[in-house]
Formats: structure tokens, sequence, C-alpha cells
């Protein structure tokens, strides 16, 4: 009996893991013979040498977040108090064994805050649950720790969407004045 596929089934789940482990994923080297119009040599020996140089880290998937049914990001501000350094290894330690946390980074800026966090979460209720339940009941000190917190919804409709390495590659090419 043949199975059916789903986008979120065991198989496809793993075969989009193992597309971000380094070196899974290379590139077409057709396609971008066809993009660029360079030799195949010339292409293959610049991402030879991308990788070397550390520029190059990787290949993977974008995946549509919305057609798992993870329909919210959330960014939080947070105001931490990062000099109660055992309660942020603590902390950090929860952070890792979170996977709706997909990112949290320091923050410098005018304000007090030094903490940014991105979740992805499939509703507002579905974030404020996790979270709760991940750091704040579980974590005792946690109000201590975190002196303030400013939640902010990604809505649509998104005026504009580009990729970080895609932006980079435009203030480069300007900076060059590669682009007239």
């Amino acid at each position: 009996m043949a199975s059916i596929m789903r986008i979120d089934d065991e198989v496809r789940l793993n075969i989009l893991a193992a597309l971000l482990k380094s070196g899974s994923v290379t590139a077409n080297i057709n396609q971008l013979q066809h993009h660029t119009g360079y030799h195949k040599a010339t292409i293959k020996s610049s991402l030879d040498f991308l990788a070397k140089e550390g520029l190059l880290t990787g290949y993977g998937p974008k995946v549509d977040f919305k057609k798992f049914g993870y329909k919210l990001e959330v960014l939080s501000l947070l105001q931490a108090d990062l000099t109660q350094e055992k309660f942020f290894e603590k902390f950090l330690k929860e952070v890792d064994s979170d996977p709706n946390l997909y990112s949290l980074s320091g923050l410098v800026g005018s304000g007090n805050y030094n903490l940014i966090s991105r979740h992805i979460y499939r509703d507002i209720e579905s974030y404020h649950e996790g979270v709760n339940s991940k750091y704040f009941r579980k974590l005792g000190g946690i109000h201590d720790f975190i002196k303030r917190r400013d939640i902010f919804y990604v809505t649509e409709p998104f005026y504009k969407m580009s990729s970080r390495t895609s932006s980079l590659i435009k203030i480069i090419r300007k900076s060059r004045g590669y682009d007239s």
C-alpha cells in the first residue's frame, strides 16, 4: 500500500533537516551558468574559493512556515540583568532546548534593552502558553532577571522581505561601483 506524502511526515522532515546540514546541498552549476554566463570552471573554482574563505557556510532550503501552520513570528525586546551570570547560564540552557525560539542575540541601542529573541508559533495563544510554560513558570527568579519585555507580532502584509545575503550583496556591489 502506497503512503500518501505530506509536507510534515517523517520522511519529508528528515529530508528538510538533512538539507540544513553542512555540505548536504551543493550549488547547481548549470543553473548558475545560466544566470551568470560564466564558464563552469569559473563558477566551480569561485564556489570552492568562497567556501575555503569561510564565506559560504552551506546551502539550505527556504521554507514557508505558514504551510506547517506556523503563522506567527514574534520579536521580543528584553532588558535582562546579565550580571546574574548563573541564572543567565540556566536561561541559555532553556533557550537551547526551545525549538520555537530560533534566535537570541545581544542588542545595543538607545534604549535599555540588551537582548532580542525571535520565535515562531502557530498563534498568539500558543506563544504565550509556550513562553509561560518554558520560562516564566519553570525558571524561578526569571522576573528578577528580565526587568522589561516588549513583544512585537510580525504581521502581513510584508512591505519588503529580502534575504540578508541578497541585501549584503547589493550593498557591496553598490559600494564597489558595480551597480550604476
